[in-house]
């Protein structure tokens, strides 16, 4: 039997299912997912806390640190979307954008919470990419609320949720995912990439190059592991190498 079509209570789109095909919003839910507060099913915040409709608290307008985040994390932004998940590297921002515009919108409440977590890493990364600073504030609590609900969390998608965080200007929360990594993995490549970009957004050049020399100083050992992300993602990983000074 089919589910009747329900209008999001977040952004106004009709779909079926439990979540929002294209925003993740939960559907029918009157109650805050934060505090309990009893709201309207078509407000899109909670008026005692704040937290939006889909789980996550409301992101503020843009505000000029995030225009600066976005211009300092360009770089960044591009070796993300070839570090960007399980499988291949994927597609340049621009493509990958024509891309989902083609697409149907996807059922998220079929996806598991890393599809889901992928899906709108990709979409907040193109967005940053473009300079898009309202879709990145808008659809950052939805992947961060995604991100919460992994099982577990490997390498990968802790780098994912770094930049992300970076993206929101959350230089702390994205150096306590590298710190996580290291805690696992004391010369792990991703880590380096996570604190490169994180000093890069500060426009702290000191920390660019100490970066960059770790990363260059663990490279051949790291690599040498054979660890699945590295294989997966080797290319952009060289590309990176390619463009560190040297040691």
């Amino acid at each position: 039997m089919t589910s009747p079509a329900t209008t999001c209570p977040a952004c106004g789109t009709r779909g079926t299912g439990r979540f929002c095909s294209n925003c993740g919003a939960a559907f029918g839910s009157t109650t805050c997912p934060g505090c309990g507060t009893t709201r309207d099913p078509a407000a899109r915040f909670c008026p005692q806390c704040g937290r939006s409709a889909a789980g996550a608290r409301s992101a503020r307008p843009a505000t000029p640190w995030i225009v600066a985040g976005i211009a300092g994390l360009a770089a960044a932004a591009a070796l993300a979307w070839s570090i960007r998940g399980p499988g291949t590297p994927g597609p340049a921002p621009a493509a990958a954008e024509a891309t989902l515009s083609a697409e149907s919108p996807p059922d998220l409440s079929q996806m598991t919470p890393r599809e889901r977590f992928d899906r709108l890493f990709n979409r907040i990364m193109t967005a940053a990419e473009r300079g898009d600073t309202a879709e990145v504030g808008r659809f950052l609590p939805m992947a961060t609320m995604a991100y919460q609900q992994l099982e577990s969390r490997d390498a990968d998608a802790r780098y994912h949720m770094a930049m992300l965080s970076l993206q929101g200007g959350d230089t702390k929360a994205a150096l306590a995912e590298a710190d996580t990594i290291v805690a696992a993995a004391p010369r792990h490549l991703f880590a380096a990439l996570i604190r490169e970009a994180e000093a890069a957004r500060r426009g702290d050049a000191a920390g660019v190059r100490r970066a960059r020399e770790a990363f260059l100083s663990a490279y051949d050992g790291e690599i040498a592991l054979e660890r699945q992300e590295y294989a997966e993602h080797r290319a952009a990983l060289e590309r990176f190498r390619a463009e560190a000074p040297p040691r």
